[in-house]
């Protein structure tokens, strides 16, 4: 109980003293509603268009975790294929840093003429942003495999990459490098689902928060932006925290960072 008080406790009470912040500081100095509204235009925003928010809320949460297991599926698969060669890695590793570097936006319009402006290339838009963190995470880990063990098991008669060594040594050694991906894409995945539902733009019963965002805006109405941004920000938070939560689950019994997280 004292842990998560610990927690919980300090967050809260930044949170509290930034509420207040804002508060006093549109108080003071008055501008227009549709530039900077009130922390209450924004609740009172985030209550009438509830209905608005939870539907966003949905569909954007189904296109982060679709793209997210996709991108942790193909991410893993690939890392391992890497790892089999320095050769392998030399020649496709390279083009896995071009997709990093290519801008969601800028590859989101062609998803939408290749695929339509549909759920599939916004899931598309959340597995490109999302998948170079856990390839990269998780062939950093299995090159990190404590190398005499790896010899140990070649004096033994095991081949370095076998499938012995690699369920005994490489894949358990890669798991906390595997979950620091995780949790840095958790967050990507959200944004990268926001980016294309703003540029798909497609409302009705599959429009996510990027599009409640772009529709608002549209609207000059500020503070229901407002409230689909934090919206969004909560759901990034809780998909980082549940990521986090499993990842400590599955190395607390034998990894130093997880048992930290404990403490």
């Amino acid at each position: 109980m004292l842990g998560v008080a610990r927690a919980v406790v300090p967050p809260l009470l930044v949170f509290v003293v930034l509420m207040f912040v804002w508060w006093a500081a549109v108080r003071a100095l008055q501008p227009q509603a549709y530039i900077f509204p009130s922390p209450g235009r924004v609740w009172e925003a985030a209550v009438n268009d509830s209905d608005r928010l939870w539907t966003g809320f949905r569909n954007t949460l189904y296109a982060s975790v679709v793209g997210f297991l996709a991108a942790t599926a193909v991410g893993v698969l690939a890392a391992l294929l890497l790892s089999l060669s320095r050769t392998i890695e030399r020649a496709f590793f390279p083009w896995a840093v071009l997709l990093q570097t290519v801008p969601a936006v800028a590859v989101a319009p062609l998803f939408v003429l290749w695929f339509g402006p549909g759920r599939g290339s916004v899931m598309l838009v959340a597995f490109t942003i999302t998948l170079f963190p856990i390839l990269a995470n998780s062939l950093a880990g299995l090159r990190s495999a404590d190398a005499a063990l790896v010899d140990l098991i070649r004096l033994r008669g095991r081949r370095p990459n076998s499938l012995f060594t690699f369920t005994k040594i490489r894949i358990p050694s890669s798991l906390p490098y595997l979950f620091t991906g995780l949790r840095i894409s958790a967050g990507l995945a959200v944004i990268g689902a926001i980016v294309g539902e703003i540029v798909v733009g497609r409302g009705g019963p599959e429009a996510g928060l990027g599009y409640w965002v772009t529709f608002g805006t549209t609207q000059l109405r500020t503070d229901f932006v407002f409230a689909a941004i934090a919206v969004s920000s909560a759901l990034g938070i809780t998909f980082f925290l549940a990521v986090s939560a499993i990842g400590n689950r599955v190395l607390r019994n034998w990894h130093d960072s997880a048992r930290d997280a404990e403490t």
